[in-house]
């Protein structure tokens, strides 16, 4: 136990005052779960022990700030169960205190920056501080009056102390780390260390947000709720984060917790977890506190989005537009029961501002099931082996050329990698839909059947495929079939399946409403794409440069001799019932797949989403629809079944959908 303090002391001082964590959350809640049984186990608790106090000691270059009233952190739980079993222990201690009256929720967003305590004094901004161990904050007026949206007077003429988080939004690490040489490696790190820093200029840089939740201290005032507290904050013109629930029942808050899993994935700002309230003072009262913690408040916490682990190589993949990316190999980590041991690095330069080496500890961060992404070494100093620069293709060691900040390989008529991923590209499901065209089989088309153009693989015949291990009869007919399918593809899939930089999904669908004519795409000038919504310059480039490109022209002329010809749809019509419409498919459909049902929709100017909110307008469920549905008729959004979407499609023009 006295280990473990040691330890638990060690990582508060790095992460509290230092700014500069040695381990990730995950690691750090292991520790203090550890000595929090080890203390139940024995009833022996030191009294140095960090259970028993909040936060950490304050740094000496910061003066020493007393709150009023004394802040506290919140305990953790990890599961429903464990939000459960704290509201059948709070209510059983409310009914043996006499408590009659209601009980009710406050579900507000867990932050992960740096807590505040704002002082106003007859109205006036008199002190800003930091948490610290609870009692004593260090004072940070100066850095907090370079954040804008903190107001510097408010019409309450009363003592306050009110409390927020400060933050560091992802769009702003982004542009910092763009405009800076000294790189911020997360969020959370940047916002504390720029609150703390005794330049307030420097805190200006970062462009902090502050999100206020409570008032710990306030003279000659009092709330009967929560909810009567937080709109007091927002008539203060304090700044408070838009989401807050106030909910009847455990259940509701569960239920909650599951909206804001996915509603986290797209905010600007780090969220760690939620924090459920008790809603009535009454009640929390009655409840009171421990040495640590409210009883009446409780944090779920999220599985961790941030672990620690070690560099052990670095490998440099070209893609499919000869780009060269850094992958780090890492010592496996496991991150909500996925294990990661690969991560990706965007560049060279990349590398070398993150101070990276091979063998060096990291922080590697996997956020809304996304590729992991490595945000840092963990000690700067790191000493370990230097990651090297390649100047030749791993795969065709041709000699590489630096356009701007990324390696390209020059070779894309023979590097093996580049015609690969483009094949693959091109017989994708919504590009050119041939079914059976996998890496593998595109691999071998390369290196056993000498294919140099995606065209090449409408002249193979039944004895070349046979030729390919593992195809035997059927699997050829059927490539052959699924070639001669693909020969009359939509225009919009067509655009997509040619692979230009910037060009998408949506972007290639814009153009076929736009143009209605694959000729008449070829033929656009700069200015002429620019007219097209959501088409910027740099993809109007591209795509003028693409159809003007040596290679590009040979393969389209190779393509229409195969018989490959885009079909010509009609503009969309501004007319049609769904124009501006938000829709969510869902389910299984029979008559088309949910790719195809998506093309369509959009085709006739609906916009298709993922998942059902209160601006989604439509719905149509297959078979076996789930979670989407239940949510939808909760919303009381209008809900359809797959005959409602056929006839739809039927009486709108879109020339190839039937």
């Amino acid at each position: 136990m006295r280990i473990l303090i040691s330890e638990i002391e060690n990582h508060n001082k790095q992460y509290y005052l230092l700014d500069s964590p040695l381990v990730s959350d995950a690691t750090y809640d292991l520790l203090m779960d550890e000595l929090i049984k080890l203390e139940r186990e024995t009833g022996v608790i030191f009294p140095n022990s960090p259970t028993q106090k909040v936060g950490a000691e304050i740094a000496e270059k910061l003066v020493r700030h007393e709150h009023r009233s004394r802040l506290y952190s919140l305990d953790k739980v990890r599961t429903f169960q464990e939000i459960s079993a704290w509201d059948q222990r709070n209510r059983l201690s409310l009914k043996k205190l006499g408590y009659k009256g209601q009980l009710s929720y406050v579900v507000e967003l867990k932050f992960d920056g740096l807590t505040i305590n704002l002082s106003y004094d007859d109205g006036i901004l008199v002190q800003a501080a930091t948490r610290g161990n609870g009692i004593y904050g260090e004072g940070i007026l100066s850095q907090i009056q370079t954040i804008k949206s903190i107001p510097r007077q408010i019409p309450y003429r009363g003592f306050i102390e009110v409390q927020g988080e400060g933050l560091m939004p992802l769009s702003s690490l982004e542009k910092y780390n763009r405009d800076y040489d000294d790189q911020l490696k997360n969020a959370r790190n940047a916002a504390a260390g720029a609150l703390r820093n005794l330049d307030p200029n420097e805190t200006a840089k970062r462009n902090l947000v502050v999100y206020f939740y409570q008032i710990n201290f306030i003279e000659g005032n009092s709330f009967n709720t929560h909810e009567e507290m937080l709109q007091f904050i927002e008539n203060q013109g304090l700044p408070s984060f838009g989401y807050k629930k106030f909910v009847e029942t455990i259940e509701d808050v569960v239920s909650e917790i599951e909206n804001i899993k996915e509603m986290r994935k797209s905010l600007d700002v780090l969220t760690d977890g939620v924090v459920i309230k008790i809603n009535e003072y009454e009640a929390r009262h009655l409840l009171g506190y421990t040495n640590r913690f409210p009883r009446w408040a409780t944090a779920f916490k999220f599985a961790a989005e941030e672990l620690v682990t070690a560099i052990d190589e670095v490998v440099w993949q070209v893609g499919r537009t000869g780009k060269l990316t850094p992958i780090a190999i890492v010592q496996p980590v496991e991150f909500d029961g996925v294990t990661v041991t690969r991560a990706t690095l965007n560049n060279a330069d990349d590398i070398k501002r993150k101070r990276l080496t091979i063998g060096a500890e990291v922080f590697i961060r996997r956020s809304n099931d996304v590729i992991p992404e490595i945000l840092g070494a963990v000690d700067d100093e790191n000493i370990g082996e230097t990651i090297e620069t390649p100047t030749k293709c791993p795969s065709c060691k041709t000699k590489l050329i630096n356009n701007g900040v990324n390696l390209f390989c020059p070779n894309t008529l023979s590097c093996v990698p580049q015609l690969t991923y483009r094949l693959v590209h091109f017989a994708s499901r919504n590009a050119m839909d041939i079914e059976g065209l996998s890496e593998k089989t595109a691999t071998r088309l390369v290196e056993d059947l000498n294919v140099h153009q995606v065209g090449d693989i409408y002249s193979l015949s039944y004895d070349d495929w046979g030729k390919i291990p593992g195809f035997k009869e059927k699997r050829i007919n059927n490539m052959i079939n699924a070639l001669e399918n693909s020969k009359k593809p939509s225009l919009n899939r067509f655009i997509y399946a040619l692979g230009i930089g910037e060009v998408g999904e949506k972007t290639s669908l814009d153009l076929a409403n736009a143009f209605g004519s694959f000729n008449k795409i070829q033929d656009a000038t700069v200015e002429q794409l620019l007219e097209v919504e959501d088409i910027g310059p740099i993809t109007a480039n591209n795509l003028v440069d693409a159809f003007r490109d040596e290679h590009i022209l040979n393969g389209l002329e190779i393509l229409a001799s195969y018989g490959i010809v885009p079909m010509v749809q009609e503009t969309k019509q501004s007319s049609s019932s769904l124009s501006g419409k938000t829709v969510v498919l869902t389910g299984t459909l029979e008559s088309m797949s949910r790719s195809e049902a998506k093309e369509a929709l959009q085709a006739i100017g609906a916009t298709v989403t993922n998942s059902v909110s209160k601006k989604t307008d439509l719905v149509i469920a297959g078979s076996d629809a789930g979670s989407k549905l239940e949510k939808a008729i909760d919303l009381g959004i209008m809900v359809r079944d797959e005959v409602y979407l056929k006839e739809l499609l039927k009486t709108e023009v879109y020339n190839g959908l039937q």
